[in-house]
Parts: structure tokens; sequence; C-alpha cells
């Protein structure tokens, strides 16, 4: 459910980021609230990756700041240094990519666990909430498999476990379903949206898929390093819904 009234879950005020001569974000604000599901949209090189590594804490901007509510209050990412971004990230954020970026040396169990030992979980606790994500994501039975005995659907459900383990306040999903077909893009965003909005958390994803961002909540799109629409000015509702995953 998400609540505005609350502290939101990020903003981010006025970012700038230049690469030498090329800007990348130009004077960017934007409002994230806890629950909701945003998609960020645009041509390539229009600003919507730097603008998720800035959101994430992976990249300071130049200019401006970024604050993330977690317990006890929020903090403000632009000011924090590499390394407590470092353990925000570990412990408040989750991440899938285009690729899944997963361990190929790894088993899908073992892909999942090591995020939560990262974070400090004990090694029996992180397999057994490892072992109950994958059951939940339609993969009981394939957690010694590694990953490339795994279909392309299947290895992004394990990187949708990975990112959840430690149970974020806020997902970012860079191209989630870019590497996918129709049919198993659909089931991955299904799972994904249910693992994190359907859950009452905050998923901001990235993509040029119309389709993917037509199932957020929220449709942000972006062109030369500015926002030029954003749905929720406009009262926009989800196209699609999914339950929690249970």
């Amino acid at each position: 459910m998400i609540t505005p009234t609350a502290p939101p879950a990020l903003h981010a005020h006025r970012l700038h980021q230049a690469y030498g001569a090329a800007t990348a974000l130009d004077g960017v604000t934007l409002t994230v609230h806890h629950g909701e599901s945003v998609a960020v949209m645009g041509a390539s090189g229009c600003g919507k990756t730097t603008l998720l590594h800035c959101l994430a804490g992976i990249v300071v901007p130049d200019r401006g700041g970024v604050t993330l509510d977690v317990p006890g209050g929020p903090v403000t990412l632009s000011a924090a240094s590499e390394d407590q971004r470092a353990v925000l990230r570990r412990s408040h954020l989750g991440f899938v990519f285009q690729q899944g970026l997963l361990l190929p040396e790894l088993t899908a169990l073992e892909n999942v666990a090591v995020a939560a030992m990262l974070a400090g979980t004990s090694r029996r606790e992180a397999e057994r909430s490892s072992t109950e994500l994958l059951g939940r994501l339609g993969l009981h039975g394939l957690g010694d498999r590694r990953i490339g005995q795994l279909s392309g659907g299947q290895a992004q459900r394990v990187a949708i476990a990975r990112s959840q383990v430690n149970r974020p306040s806020v997902t970012f999903a860079d191209e989630p379903t870019g590497a996918l077909d129709s049919r198993t893009s659909e089931e991955v965003m299904s799972l994904l949206l249910a693992a994190t909005s359907g859950a009452g958390t905050t998923l901001v994803v990235v993509t040029h898929d119309e389709t993917v961002a037509a199932r957020c909540a929220r449709v942000v799109r972006m062109r030369d390093g500015r926002v030029v629409e954003d749905s929720a000015a406009a009262g926009r509702t989800p196209a699609g819904t999914a339950g929690a995953l249970r």
C-alpha cells in the first residue's frame, strides 16, 4: 500500500551528473513512495540508468542529493562514504539486472545464499531462506543446478530471489526482461512485482519495453537527462496487478 503522507522511500533532488562533455542528468528531481512500482523509460543515453545508479548509491551525483528512508530515519545516500553506501545496499536495497550477473561457478541456491551471508546471516539460515524463496519463485528442486543448467527465465528467477533474500525496502531492476522472450518476460515481471510492490516494498524498473512499463503503477519518461513526463501527475492507474508471493 502506498502511503504518500509517510517519508518517501526515495527522494532525488536536482541531480546533475556529467561524464566529460556529456550530460547524463540535468536537474532531475524524483520522489518514489513506499510500496510503489515505477518504470523509468527513455531512449538509450537519456540518463535512465545513471538515475538508477544515483538512486541506489552506486554513483554519487556531481550535484544534488538522494535520500533513502530506512528504519531509524532517512539517510542521505549522496553524502555517505563508499563503505556506508555499500552497507546500505547490502541491507536495504535489492538489484536485478538484464543478464542477472549471477556467479556461474555457484549453484542457484549458493547464488542466493551468498547475498544473505554477505549481509551477516549465518550459512544455515541463509540456505534455509534461500531454499524457501526459490521454491516460491517456481524453482523447487533446482537449487543444486548451476546457472548454465537453467533457462534464461529460470536464471532471472534466481536473480529475483537473490535480490529479495535480505528483504530490501527498495528493489532496482535494470532491463530485467531484456534478454527474455515475450512469454517469459511476462512471467518474470509478474514474479518481480509480486515479490516487491505486491508485498508492500518499492520497485524501480529501468526498461525500454512499453509492455513491462505498463505493468507498473507509474511511468516516468526521460529525455536528454531530464524527466519529461510522469504519469503520477495524471493519476495513472496500473494496467496490471500482481499479488504478493506466498
